[in-house]
């Protein structure tokens, strides 16, 4: 157990290394980037809405999304209303942006 412990603490140390702090929203709040929360809706009218996160935050029950997923590589630098085709699983599936915020 201690050396999954230090184990632990060694990749933890070396994230911390790494670690960007993102204080302040971007300059065009219009477009999605790191951070964002997001509102997407496909084209059967279900909604969802996601927040774009470093991959150590991922929550799915909270609706946060890694910056690594595909979704999120789709999602970025695109901007309100736009369509969005993600390749999933299950085949490619398009969403449109409704909502952009940032906390």
């Amino acid at each position: 157990m201690l050396r999954e412990i230090d184990s632990r603490v060694r990749f933890l140390t070396k994230r911390l290394e790494k670690l960007k702090v993102v204080g302040e929203r971007p300059s065009d709040p219009g477009k999605v980037y790191f951070g964002a929360w997001v509102t997407i809706e496909d084209e059967d009218g279900a909604q969802a809405r996601y927040r774009i996160v470093g991959p150590d935050e991922l929550d799915l029950r909270q609706g946060l999304i890694s910056i690594d997923s595909p979704l999120a590589r789709a999602l970025v630098g695109k901007a309100l209303d736009a369509e969005v085709l993600v390749q999933t699983p299950t085949g490619p599936k398009l969403w449109y942006i409704v909502a952009i915020d940032y906390p």
